[in-house]
């Protein structure tokens, strides 16, 4: 099994998919007015509009802010990355910070209020765990 793909439902796909955009420095494929993918390398990030979930299923088009997942990057400096996304958002839930794992962390909320995390390994044990 690989994991292949993470996908993000929105309300507003136009806003989201610039955000993402924005926060990564990625150009997006955009396949129809309702689907676009942001392709990492290792993962690819998807985001669809609220329309695509009907193509599941019935009940499956409403959405509601998701706190139990983050979204993860792996960046090379977080308080660099930090001074571009305070200008993108006021949504951040915690500055740059090392956490015990020894990753230094910035977490802050994309505009469908999804929490995505930035990381740099700092520790000699979190860059091996990365290398």
């Amino acid at each position: 099994m690989k994991l292949t793909s993470l996908r993000i439902i929105t309300k507003n796909i136009q806003k989201s998919v610039e955000f993402y955009e924005k926060i990564t420095g990625l150009k997006a494929q955009w396949y129809t007015e309702d689907f676009a993918e942001l392709s990492t390398g290792t993962i690819t990030l998807a985001i669809g509009s609220t329309r695509t979930m009907k193509l599941f299923g019935e009940g499956l088009t409403e959405i509601s802010g998701y706190k139990n997942s983050i979204i993860e990057f792996m960046v090379t400096n977080v308080d660099d990355e930090y001074e571009k996304i305070k200008t993108l958002t006021h949504d951040v839930m915690q500055k740059p910070t090392t956490m015990p794992w020894g990753n230094r962390s910035l977490l802050f909320c994309d505009p469908d209020g999804n929490l995505i995390n930035f990381f740099t390994p700092v520790t000699p044990e979190a860059i091996k765990k990365f290398s």
